[in-house]
């Protein structure tokens, strides 16, 4: 498979937004509060940036309002899964989270000219399954069907529109400008929301501010930077799908940093899940045909 701009761009992505379920199950700041910091503070960093160098360019007013929709759809996602990560396990919310491919490709069926190829297909269903593998098979009897599980649900339900609508606006709107309007959009629009539910904008540790900018800084800027360049060249079925593989690196972080357990059962499902997305980056269709014809 060779290595593009857009693909080593998804890669960087990928790497950076896997540390963020470790951050936030830290619990050094509130659910809502850690979403409207974590962009405010990347707004900080990226407006001066822009303005100085002159960089962004004010799109015509349809896809203004797009982007803006898009700050509005990916802020909700990041705030509704921060509570659900932390209402639950961070097993159960990322699992949830992480069917956005399912509702990706059926939104590209019905909605976008780019159809999701054959290899999608197979490559999410041999994905799910290695994601299903990854944390266990008794891990669905246990599952527990309250609000954390409606949040992580509708978390990858929001991403998955926002990722559909992104799409479609990135055809026309650099990647610095497409930034700038959503982050401005998700800053306002959650403090908004933090203001009139009295969630505490002030008061946290040292610690916890740190971990505030870090999320802001790798997990929103650098990380969307990255993912929305790679939106912008690839289809959006397979950038939602290769998202997947954040799963596998959060466990490995998680091994590292938190002490949690990595069983051979986990590393089996890894390499499934690994496997299904790089069946969607092949690039000859596969079939049942060609596939019996080899034998």
């Amino acid at each position: 498979m060779k290595i593009t701009k857009p693909r080593l761009a998804l890669i960087c992505g990928i790497l950076c937004i896997s540390i963020f379920p470790i951050l936030v199950k830290l619990k050094l700041a509130p659910g809502l509060i850690s979403a409207f910091y974590r962009m405010a503070i990347a707004l900080a960093f990226l407006l001066p940036y822009v303005l100085i160098t002159k960089s962004f360019k004010l799109p015509k007013t349809k896809f203004l309002i797009l982007a803006a929709l898009c700050g509005i759809l990916f802020a909700s996602d990041v705030a509704v899964w921060n509570i659900a990560i932390q209402d639950s396990s961070a097993t159960q919310a990322s699992l949830l989270t992480n069917l956005s491919p399912l509702w990706v490709g059926i939104g590209s069926f019905l909605f976008l000219k780019s159809k999701p190829a054959t290899n999608f297909w197979i490559g999410t269903v041999v994905a799910l399954f290695g994601m299903i593998t990854l944390v266990g098979f008794s891990f669905f009897i246990n599952l527990s069907f309250d609000a954390a599980f409606l949040f992580a649900v509708l978390s990858g339900i929001l991403y998955s529109i926002y990722l559909l609508i992104s799409k479609n606006v990135l055809s026309e709107v650099d990647v610095l400008s497409f930034m700038t309007i959503t982050l401005s959009a998700s800053s306002i629009y959650l403090g908004i929301v933090c203001y009139f539910l009295n969630e505490p904008f002030t008061g946290f540790s040292d610690t916890g501010w740190f971990v505030l900018v870090l999320q802001a800084v790798i997990c929103q800027l650098c990380a969307w930077l990255s993912i929305s360049y790679a939106t912008q060249h690839m289809r959006a079925t397979r950038v939602s799908l290769s998202l997947l593989s954040q799963a596998v690196l959060t466990s490995i972080l998680a091994w590292l940093f938190i002490e949690e357990k990595i069983t051979l059962q986990m590393i089996f499902g890894g390499i499934i899940l690994l496997f299904g997305i790089r069946i969607t980056f092949y690039d000859k269709t596969i079939t049942f045909k060609k596939l019996l014809s080899k034998n």
